[in-house]
């Protein structure tokens, strides 16, 4: 990785070394020597850690379509075909994935299977309590949750290591000649005639500029004040206007059971799809006390990354982030600050409820860092759109580690080339009332 002096002057400015950052380098690099238009040395990527020192060096890596979102799901597609185009480097496990959802979510899902099945994305879609209970027991012989009634069975996507794909993306970005400069801190994009004419760090670098990309995950917001851009949204909803804060922040709930990651096998002996289960019945913990009353949602998989039973559950919001003492957004990670007590023991119940396998294993749950903060859009999807003339931001509103296609469509639009996946992502859709539908699923991302 390069930290050597930054130039006086760059074409393409790319702030953030995670996987949109990284992913946009590379793909940029690509496209401007594939059109004799440039190459690697024209973009420069700055970082204020190390490259995946954000969420995407602790994501849980999970890859799916399953999205009631039409552009979201289109957009995943897409995604796909960029992991499988270097599993091996990016270390993503095309397992598949599983959606088990209670009944209010049930004509959700249907709508979500048939949509795949027109845009060739393969997956099985199974409608019953008891039809989905069988089709689980045959993939899990333990099999015991209660509150469902269907499942939705990806057989793409799957799981890859974060710190892999972000090495990976990162030498494929130098290996185009792209320059990395890391433990630098953006401090000021200095505005004139409406559009950034320099990029200033905490070194006292004045970089002249002509394309800034803010590819900062949940730091993006910071830049966002930077460029004095609007701290409240005007939402056209149903011939209103409704005004909300441009940005909101979610903690994100992740752990990691600590058994051997072969302990989930399937009843073949291999490893099973990554399982999401939406829930409605009532969850206890090993002792019989009453957790949760209510909708609730987990996902796991086995992942020899974080080495053992890895996943998540719901999200709770939390203060801007580097308004909280207990978070600094310009320093190390705190993962920790998100992933309580009371997330370890309805994590742990919930894998109970769902396998027979897990019963007993509150106590093997480890407190290694995972997790998160999230920075989410007012509808809580992305926003990929330039502002102030020549300024892109990819804001992910969390969307982020699976989206590694992103970058390549970002990088078309850099070089002109205006691509249709994007166009339901742009700020304007607030205003004009074009929003994404909503639905029944206990997650803000889904």
């Amino acid at each position: 990785m390069n930290t050597s002096q930054v130039p006086e002057s760059i074409r393409y400015c790319i702030i953030g070394a995670g996987i949109h950052g990284l992913s946009t380098a590379w793909h940029l690099a690509r496209e401007l020597k594939a059109r004799g238009t440039g190459d690697g040395s024209d973009i420069l990527v700055l970082e204020k850690s190390h490259a995946g020192a954000g969420p995407s060096g602790i994501a849980c890596g999970v890859v799916r379509n399953n999205y009631f979102q039409p552009a979201m799901r289109e957009l995943m597609a897409h995604s796909v075909q960029v992991w499988e185009t270097d599993p091996e480097a990016f270390e993503y496990h095309p397992v598949g994935y599983l959606q088990i959802s209670y009944e209010e979510m049930r004509s959700d899902v249907a709508t979500i299977a048939a949509q795949q099945e027109a845009i060739g994305y393969e997956s099985v879609f199974v409608e019953g309590e008891q039809e989905t209970h069988n089709y689980m027991k045959g993939i899990f012989d333990d099999w015991r949750c209660t509150g469902v009634t269907s499942v939705l069975h990806e057989k793409k996507g799957g799981y890859a290591h974060n710190m892999a794909t972000v090495n990976a993306l990162l030498a494929k970005a130098e290996a185009e000649g792209v320059r990395v400069v890391t433990d630098i801190l953006v401090t000021e994009l200095a505005v004139n005639g409406g559009a950034v004419t320099h990029v200033v760090t905490n070194r006292g670098d004045v970089i002249t500029v002509d394309q800034v990309v803010a590819a900062a995950g949940p730091w993006v917001p910071k830049l966002w004040e930077m460029l004095d851009l609007p701290e409240n949204t005007d939402i056209l909803v149903d011939g209103e206007v409704i005004t909300q804060p441009t940005w909101k922040f979610w903690a994100l709930q992740e752990g990691t059971l600590d058994v051997d990651p072969g302990y989930l096998v399937n009843n073949e002996g291999t490893m099973p799809p990554v399982v999401h289960v939406d829930a409605d019945a009532p969850l206890y913990d090993e002792e019989g006390n009453f957790l949760v009353d209510g909708k609730w949602g987990v996902y796991y998989k086995p992942d020899f990354n974080f080495g053992g039973v890895q996943g998540g559950y719901m999200p709770y919001p939390v203060e801007r982030p580097w308004r909280d003492v207990a978070i600094d957004p310009y320093g190390p990670a705190s993962p920790d600050f998100v992933v309580g007590e009371d997330f370890r023991e309805v994590w742990a119940s919930a894998l109970s409820h769902c396998q027979e396998r897990f019963e007993g294993k509150a106590s093997l749950m480890s407190r290694a860092p995972s997790g998160g903060i999230g920075a989410f859009t007012p509808d809580s999807f992305p926003v990929f759109d330039t502002f102030c003339e020549n300024v892109y931001v990819v804001a992910d509103s969390n969307h982020g580690f699976k989206m590694i296609g992103v970058g390549a469509l970002v990088a078309k639009e850099l070089v002109g080339e205006t691509q249709s996946l994007l166009e339901p992502f742009r700020y304007s859709r607030y205003a004009t009332g074009r929003l994404h539908p909503l639905s029944n699923s206990p997650y803000p991302w889904s």
